[in-house]
């Protein structure tokens, strides 16, 4: 299977040209970046500009965006408008949502990529039929802007109770939006199980977040490296290789202190691949 890795293990500093030629030496040929502020501001053309040169010259690919999850660039702690969420039903607050949306989206116009990976509300969101309608007007106006760079959208399992396999589905189907998944093997463990919740989304995924957990807690952990991790990697890489030719294996790794996330990845791989 194809080798990719977030940034979200370095999400707390700039990226920068530096960042990823350290990925590209490390032996990884595409990438998704993760638009949190603080590490790629989507809003400043000098950053975007030379990240672009970078990427028109080196073999490293952009394969995705991770879809905003703040405004600010400290993980909301500037208040409770700095969230973002495609399902706030109050429209003009969902407008501006969208909005800022978009501007990550056009990070493809100078940096092209495949897919936009976007989340059905936020953690431990409650179901309500109005939220998901918001999302679906949302989705309905970023697809037709995400098309128009090239981008699909991919809608991801993330603990809620929006965004379960069954639902996204049911989602989908109700709407008629033409999106596909990102299978988050670290989400399905803290909610339906892992292999329930592939079984479910398994003919749209077309991208993946690899990382382990507790199973209590979405601590984006390295599968085999942690004593803590609890899922069963043997029985997921047969899911996975079941339809290895429609998605990579993307690590969504967290920065750990006793990790060094250039050694530590390629072990992560190797364990994976002799699952």
């Amino acid at each position: 299977m194809q080798h990719f890795v977030s940034t979200h293990f370095f999400v707390n500093h700039r990226l920068n040209t530096v960042w990823l030629e350290k990925i590209r030496a490390a032996g990884i040929s595409s990438l998704e970046i993760f638009c949190a502020r603080q590490h790629l501001d989507y809003r400043d053309p000098a950053q975007i500009g030379e990240l672009g040169h970078f990427f028109r010259d080196s073999t490293l690919k952009l394969h995705s965006l991770h879809s905003p999850m703040y405004s600010d660039d400290c993980w909301g702690r500037t208040g409770p408008n700095a969230v973002i969420t495609i399902t706030e039903p109050i429209r003009h607050k969902r407008i501006a949502m969208v909005d800022e949306i978009k501007r990550a989206l056009e990070v493809a116009e100078t940096i092209p990529c495949r897919y936009l990976i976007q989340h059905l509300g936020v953690g431990d969101e409650e179901y309500d039929e109005r939220k998901l309608d918001a999302a679906f007007g949302a989705l309905e106006e970023l697809n037709i802007f995400a098309k128009q760079r090239g981008v699909q959208i991919l809608l991801e399992n993330i603990p809620n109770r929006l965004s379960t396999a069954e639902r996204l589905v049911s989602f989908l189907n109700q709407t008629h939006l033409d999106l596909g998944f990102c299978f988050d093997t670290g989400h399905a463990n803290l909610m339906g199980g892992l292999e329930q919740e592939f079984e479910i989304m398994k003919s749209r995924i077309r991208s993946t977040h690899v990382h382990d957990n507790d199973g209590k807690k979405d601590s984006h952990l390295y599968p085999s490296l942690t004593d803590h991790g609890t899922i069963d990697w043997k029985k997921a890489m047969e899911l996975l290789r079941s339809k290895q030719h429609q998605y990579p294996l993307m690590l969504e790794l967290k920065d750990s202190p006793d990790i060094n996330a250039f050694d530590g990845i390629p072990r992560v791989f190797e364990f994976l691949e002799n699952c």
